[in-house]
């Protein structure tokens, strides 16, 4: 159930062979993320978990389990950046119940993703999926 931005990453990351590559692809798409205010980097918006400075910020359109799902979120870490990048091309623009529905753990492995993280970033960006799944639910039940 993957987005159609999604699915561009992931056909970007088959054409390009070597892992630096895909980085340095993550850090740009990181780079195009707008950035946040730093009145809600607060800590409401922070994302515990995360080895670097997270903060997820929901846009949630309309109630209920059929309410559009779209977030904001900045980290100080390039590479993360681009991880919360990933993350809003997989999730926004679905439904709160779609997002709850969505195996986030299949989509990244796609990417290969959880053979090229670290530790502490493979456990951050677990901690980013799960704080999106509690946002949805929230907003399912709204």
């Amino acid at each position: 159930m993957a987005s159609e931005a999604f699915e561009e990453i992931a056909d970007t990351f088959e054409f390009l062979d070597d892992w630096e590559d895909r980085y340095r692809h993550v850090i740009e798409l990181g780079k195009e993320m707008p950035h946040l205010d730093d009145a809600v980097k607060v800590p409401a918006t922070k994302v515990e978990g995360c080895a670097s400075q997270v903060w997820l910020l929901p846009r949630i359109e309309g109630t209920g389990p059929e309410a559009r799902f779209n977030f904001q979120g900045e980290s100080d870490a390039m590479i993360v950046q681009g991880l919360i990048a990933i993350l809003h091309a997989l999730y926004s623009g679905l439904t709160v119940s779609e997002v709850t529905a969505t195996n986030a753990e299949a989509e990244l492995a796609r990417l290969g993703l959880n053979d090229h993280l670290s530790a502490q970033r493979s456990n951050g960006l677990r901690a980013m999926v799960e704080r999106i799944r509690l946002l949805a639910t929230e907003a399912a039940t709204a």
